[in-house]
């Protein structure tokens, strides 16, 4: 089917590259036992060495809270991260990667990134940094959600 006036449409083609993209990087993490967002989480968990609150997860990743809940709930069963008291607030519980989910993050990258490449592979590096750079800006510039 012709998308027709869509074709041009900036907020179609980012929605449709972004279900391509979450396709073929799921496709690669899935040896793994993951999914594009489940991977987010114990990449900032992994990342954040004594761990990172669900509140910060939502908000880097535009998530609702909810869905974050969820998230950690499956990599928790899955023995790829904990839920540890914050020091400073025993009230927040602070998300951490296990070793073994360390493990898995390393693992796991590659795949990722084979997925991301298989789909901008239409792009030169030079055209994909320039994407990344621009993607980059509109994330960071981006008002904060309501």
């Amino acid at each position: 089917m012709d998308p027709g006036a869509l074709a041009g449409d900036v907020g179609f083609l980012l929605s449709r590259t972004s279900g391509l993209v979450v396709r073929a990087v799921n496709a690669g993490l899935a040896g793994h036992g993951l999914r594009v967002r489940q991977y987010s989480v114990l990449v900032l968990a992994a990342d954040s060495g004594d761990g990172v609150s669900q509140r910060d997860l939502a908000i880097t990743l535009g998530l609702d809270p909810s869905q974050i809940v969820l998230l950690v709930d499956e990599l928790q069963a899955a023995g790829l991260v904990e839920r540890r008291p914050a020091p400073a607030d025993r009230r927040t519980r602070l998300v951490a990667a296990t070793a073994r989910g360390r493990r898995v993050r390393r693992a796991a990258v590659e795949g990722a990134h084979e997925g991301v490449r298989r789909q901008l592979g239409a792009l030169s590096d030079e055209e994909q940094e320039t994407l990344r750079a621009l993607l980059e800006r509109v994330v960071a510039t981006a008002e904060p959600e309501p």
